[in-house]
């Protein structure tokens, strides 16, 4: 007698089996590709609040979001265009925006906050690379510049032209050490930024003392010193301390944490002026605010709302530490109130602030117009 599973129309039913995953690999498609912008800094999403161009598609979804947001008699939920500098370099000293971020997965336009990366190549330096200088231009500038150097890597089968040979020479003049080797090596030690083949390598900055920074400017005939509050580009906080320096500063202190530091692009950038002035670290920088007020100094910050006109600065002729905010944000709330002055710089245009390292330029150039008066 056949059994129930021989039975004439029969349903059957299969089997549930485990789900086939990707067993937690997905994820590694992701390495190496950076951070996700958030909405307001992606050109194709709604919420993209960028001084830049908006795509078609961008505007499309905006005004589509509109209907439906007046449709149901709600506020929409879009982006503010020009309200957020996505541009790089910019930002400032109040209402400013962060630099620019790479999108995701992408190679950095000429303007990226950030080295160019090829695509398909890891971001991430290792940890035991020696700090390199890459590119053809920034090693040319950096060795003109005087900038210390302790070797330079050259990619085997590099094409010759002006600046490599230019380089080649002033290293061999100057006892630089030459290493060739191979690009697949040079690739690892940059990180997969894009190094045209040649790189130099700079030794670890050596950071001053603040308490001494703090004595040996107190004892200048005319104390100035420079803090940044946050700037996080090696770009502004080398084009601050060739400032700090061509306008008379006497030093510079900055955070240890979630601010630049000392890198070679910052070596670059300040064209040997981090060679000459000296840069202080320091652990919370409103402590060290209140320190130097404490020694005599007045601490006045750059903020495009401040109350105070620059060219009003009284304060300019006496000791006096002048702080820049961050790209984004400007100043710190703590380090805002600490401040003995709120400065802001007059402008005539409809631009709501400048780049924090411009912001400094202008402010220092005015305090040593007074002290020369």
């Amino acid at each position: 007698m056949p059994g129930n599973s021989q039975r004439r129309n029969i349903r059957q039913v299969s089997k549930k089996t485990a789900t086939k995953g990707s067993g937690g690999k997905g994820k590694d498609t992701l390495k190496g590709r950076g951070k996700t912008l958030p909405a307001d800094e992606r050109p194709w999403h709604k919420g993209y609040s960028g001084t830049e161009k908006v795509p078609s598609k961008t505007a499309w979804k905006q005004d589509k979001e509109k209907k439906a947001a007046a449709a149901e008699g709600r506020a929409p939920k879009i982006g503010k265009p020009g309200s957020k500098d996505t541009t790089w370099g910019r930002g400032g000293t109040g209402k400013g925006a962060p630099t620019r971020r790479t999108a995701p997965g992408r190679a950095t336009a000429a303007r990226s906050s950030g080295p160019r990366v090829a695509p398909g190549r890891k971001s991430a330096t290792p940890k035991d690379a020696p700090e390199l200088l890459v590119g053809r231009n920034p090693v040319v500038e950096a060795l003109r510049a005087h900038i210390p150097a302790t070797a330079l890597y050259i990619a085997q089968g590099i094409d010759i032209d002006d600046r490599i040979t230019e380089i080649v020479r002033t290293c061999g003049d100057r006892g630089i050490p030459i290493l060739e080797i191979s690009r697949a090596e040079l690739d690892r030690l940059t990180g997969g930024v894009m190094h045209q083949g040649i790189g130099v390598q700079v030794p670890p900055f050596a950071y001053e003392s603040f308490e001494d920074l703090l004595a040996a400017s107190a004892e200048h005939p005319e104390p100035l010193l420079v803090a940044l509050d946050g700037v996080t580009d090696p770009r502004n906080l080398g084009a601050v301390i060739r400032s700090a320096a061509a306008f008379g500063a006497q030093g510079i202190f900055v955070p240890e944490r979630r601010a630049a530091g000392i890198t070679a692009t910052a070596w670059r950038t300040s064209a040997g002026a981090a060679a000459r002035l000296p840069v202080a670290q320091v652990t919370n920088l409103t402590r060290a605010l209140k320190q130097a007020q404490q020694e005599g100094f007045t601490v006045v910050g750059l903020d495009a709302d401040g109350e105070t006109d620059l060219y009003q600065l009284e304060a300019a002729v006496g000791p006096l530490v002048v702080v820049v905010g961050s790209e984004g944000r400007g100043l710190g709330r703590l380090v805002g109130q600490t401040c003995d002055l709120r400065v802001s710089i007059p402008m005539v245009s409809e631009v709501e602030s400048l780049n924090a390292s411009v912001a400094a330029a202008v402010a220092l150039a005015e305090v040593a117009r007074r002290r020369a008066a």
